[in-house]
Order: C-alpha cells, then structure tokens, then sequence
C-alpha cells in the first residue's frame, strides 16, 4: 500500500480506528469497496453501541472498548484524525509495518480518474470562514465546488458521490494533515500558526511541521501570511513541483506576488501581467463581513487561492459580498444605550482572542473557561490599552486575571466564581456596568467552552440571549 491509488481493495483486512465523524463513513466506504473491515474504539457508550449496531448489520465488525490492540491481519488502518499518535495501536502497526492513514489521505487515494483539483487551507484561527469564503468565490466564478474536510460535507461523501466538482475548497486540521502523507494540493495557504493542540502534537516543532504538510507537491501556489512568518519559513522547507510559487498575503500594500489593501481596496499584485508595476483591484474591504483586520486577512487568503485557480477578480468581489460568516465569530449582536455587544465565542484560543480585541478600540472583555495549557501574558500585554474593564468567568479564569494583573493593573476586574447556566446573563449584567457609550463588551473567550457548556455555540446562544434581555 505504497503511495499509489489502491484499485483493488477487494478482500483487503483493513482496520478503522475509531467511530464519529470520520469513521462511520470511512467503514461503510471500505466495506463498500469490498474490504473486509474491523473497526476498533475506546468508547463503549449508547452512542457508540448505536453505531457499531449500524455497521454490524452492514457485515462491519466492531470492537468496542479495546482501541489498542491491533487486530490480527491487519493490512492497513485508517484512524479518526483526533486519535494521538502515540496510540499503543499506532506502536503496534508501525512494529508490524502496516501503514496508518487519516480518513483525509483515504479520500486523496480514492479520488476517481480526473477528480476536482483541492484548494487546501489550514492554520491555527480562521480556517473555516476561510474556506467558506473560497467556496463563495469559485460559485461566483461558476464553478461547481463545495467546503469540504474539516467542516460541511465529508471529504469521502464528496470524493466518492454522484455530485461532480471542478474544484473543491478543503479545510483541514492539523490532525489531519498528521495522517495525510500523499496530499497533493492543486494550492494551499497556512493562514497563521500560534500554540494549539501541543498536548496531541507534543511540541510546536511537530505541530508546524504537520501544518506544513499542506504545501507539499503544490503545483500553483503557496499561500502564505506576511505578518507570520512561521508560515513563510514552511513554504520555504516544503518540498513543491516546479514553477509553484510562494504568494504572500498582507493588511498593509502588497509587495510584487502579494496580495494586500491599498486606500479601502483589495488588491492583487500576483496574479497580474507585470506584477512589478501592476495590481488588479478585486474588491472593497467594505465587502467583507465583518470587516474586522483578521477577517480581511482570511478573505485576502481565499482570494489568493480563488485567482491561483484562474477565477477573474468580478468573481472575489462577487463571492465576498455573496458570503455570510458562521455564528458566534465576532458576530454583532446589539446597541444597547449606545454600547456595542459581539459575540466572539468561537475565540477559543489565545490568538484568536488577540485577532478579536484587535477590531476594537476600547473593549470590556468577558473571557475565560478552560486554558488547554495556555499562557495569557502575551495576550493581556498587547490588549491593555483596549481594554475599559473585563468580566472572568469559567475554571481557568483566574490565569487571566494573574496577567490582568501584571500587565493590565488599572484595569477593572470582576470575578464570577459561579459556573451555572445563569452565569452568563451576571456576566453581561457586570459588563454593562463597566461599559460606557462608544465601548465594544467583547465576549472573546481565549478559552474552550466546555467546563460550562456543551460547545462554544452554546456559550455564545447564551450571551446573545442575555444581550437580549438587556435590550428589553
């Protein structure tokens, strides 16, 4: 099982690893494909005894509450991305030479004779509304697409359906790349990269490093973020087909093979006859909902990738008015009595939060939840100077206030020890009372949702709900 496509899967002992997501549809795809499919996982929950019933009575075997011993005849194991890959399992396979994919490297390797080309993006924030933007853009250009991987449709359903594509806008995580060896991206973009997932990746190093996966063997271009230059040094190290070039994207004027903003306007000086003196402008910052720095930076992104595929630049103007943002990222709830409410609660991570505060010239933030291992230093010392007061709420919350109080003394503090449902609508109470007419109360967590809710979606449901009632 080379790095070929497998044409022959009839009879194959392939193990899945893994239910969810990822792995129901990879099963029921190799089962389909005549393999004689095992399927092992830690969990041995309701849920999960309901998806072994569904692919038991397809012919599936499943292994529920064992997912570290490899079974015997094992040819190939195909995992669920968020699986670590110091698994006992994965051990076990490597010791008995049987090579692990991830369901993304499954879906490069089953593509049919003259499939879509993959327009790739990762990065640490910003990669869904990314691809969603890239999506936009190729409908405008006409093109038959879809926002694929990580989020919308599965890569499977969309590489194995009926539906045929001309281009395909991929979204992938870092735990995908990990298991995605053979990816070859017609184009890709590393949107930025700050520490994330560093207890699954081990270090930043692997996790860069499995970042940079996404530019091997590009044919057109790679993306990169001029501000990061993390991301321009993995450019550097990927190994790419010949003529590829490097294509960076910037908030300031764009250089030669840039993309950027000059007076309001998103302009192209790479995709244009005689970059040295030429740009080509595609669009208004104005047609970028919302219009905040970062998120001109992620439609500068897709834009880039849209004219390495050819689109012309009526299609990104197009595309980007044409593109509604997902809920909860910094999406503008309310005016209330002259103060601004965003619900930022897709701001999980440190970096994100920082992207967010940005947008705003004087903040109340309410922030907190669980760290996932991060520090708030770096954070609170770039925000000081935005910030009007701040709101802590969650488990972790008092990490936040220690460098609130090393960087940010004179700023106002208040501190929710309760973590119920109705902290959230105390939250907003406190905010409104630190904020004054021209404020932006910010909820940018920095942290992960789930010490008191079920996910970040439901974290910012509830603050837009308490907004409301203020505004009653």
């Amino acid at each position: 099982m080379g790095s070929g496509q497998v044409t022959d899967w009839q009879g194959k002992h392939v193990t899945v690893a893994g239910l969810g997501v990822s792995g129901v549809p990879a099963a029921k795809a190799l089962h389909g494909l005549g393999a004689k499919v095992t399927v092992v996982n830690d969990g041995d929950d309701a849920r999960a005894r309901e998806q072994a019933a569904e692919l038991e009575a397809l012919g599936v075997t499943v292994r529920l509450g064992d997912g570290d011993t490899l079974p015997d005849s094992t040819e190939l194991i195909v995992t669920a991305p968020g699986w670590k890959p110091d698994k006992p399992l994965f051990a076990a396979a490597d010791a008995a030479g049987v090579p692990v994919w991830g369901d993304v490297e499954l879906a490069w390797r089953l593509r049919k004779p003259g499939a879509a080309d993959w327009l790739a993006v990762t990065g640490t924030n910003g990669k869904t509304t990314t691809v969603q933007m890239l999506a936009s853009i190729l409908e405008a250009a006409g093109l038959r697409t879809a926002a694929v991987g990580n989020i919308g449709v599965s890569l499977l359903d969309a590489v194995l359906g009926d539906e045929e594509y001309d281009v395909l806008a991929v979204e992938l995580s870092s735990y995908q790349l990990h298991w995605a060896p053979s990816l070859r991206a017609h184009s890709a973009a590393v949107l930025n990269l700050a520490p994330d997932h560093l207890d699954w990746h081990g270090s930043m190093e692997a996790y860069a490093k499995d970042k940079g996966r996404i530019y091997e063997g590009n044919r057109v271009a790679c993306v990169y973020n001029t501000a990061d230059k993390a991301t321009e040094d993995l450019v550097r190290e990927a190994d790419v087909e010949e003529g590829c070039r490097a294509i960076g994207f910037t908030l300031g004027t764009p250089g030669p093979s840039q993309l950027g903003v000059v007076e309001g306007l998103l302009v192209d000086r790479a995709f244009v006859e005689n970059r040295q003196k030429n740009a080509q402008e595609l669009a208004e910052v104005a047609d970028v909902k919302p219009a905040a720095p970062h998120n001109v930076a992620n439609a500068l992104a897709a834009a880039a990738l849209a004219r390495a595929y050819g689109v012309p630049a009526g299609a990104v103007r197009e595309g980007l008015r044409n593109f509604t943002p997902d809920a909860h990222r910094i999406a503008h709830v309310a005016d209330v009595d002259g103060v601004a409410w965003v619900d930022d609660s897709k701001a999980t991570n440190t970096h994100a939060a920082q992207a967010s505060l940005a947008a705003y010239d004087s903040v109340v933030w309410i922030a907190g939840g669980l760290a996932k291992g991060a520090t708030f230093d770096e954070l609170v010392a770039e925000a000081a100077g935005r910030l009007r007061g701040a709101v802590l709420i969650g488990r972790d919350r008092a990490l936040i206030r220690e460098a609130l109080a090393r960087h940010a003394p004179e700023v106002p503090v208040v501190d929710l020890e309760r973590t119920d449902t109705g902290a959230m609508l105390q939250a907003v109470q406190e905010a409104r009372r630190l904020a004054r007419p021209g404020d932006t109360v910010l909820l940018a967590p920095a942290c992960a949702s789930m010490d008191m809710f079920a996910n970040y979606n439901k974290r910012g449901d509830a603050f837009a709900q308490a907004v409301r009632e203020l505004g009653a």
